[in-house]
């Protein structure tokens, strides 16, 4: 399973959310830091989720880290992520 697999799965099983677009963005990182010739380092995220009512950007965006803890020790090195409700989307 591809690492973008992984990352949906772990989202979508922790945060419910209704619409999730990930993008691999790690050939635009080449010879920055947390980069590999292997790739899977650096991701977008757009999410969007009735999880984030009510909450500030910066607790949308620790709820997202926070399901990919593992990917994070595993070699993900960087994560964009904009993450709205449903009624922001």
């Amino acid at each position: 399973m591809s690492r973008k697999d992984r990352i949906a799965a772990r989202l979508t099983e922790g945060l419910h959310p209704t619409r999730l677009e990930i993008e691999d963005e790690s050939d635009r990182h080449a010879g920055h830091a947390g980069w590999r010739a292997e790739g899977e380092t650096h991701y977008r995220v757009y999410i969007v989720s009735a999880a984030f009512s009510g909450k500030s950007a910066v607790a949308r965006h620790r709820l997202v880290y926070d399901q990919l803890g593992e990917e994070f020790a595993g070699g993900l090195h960087a994560l964009a992520v904009r993450a709205r409700t449903p009624d922001e989307a």
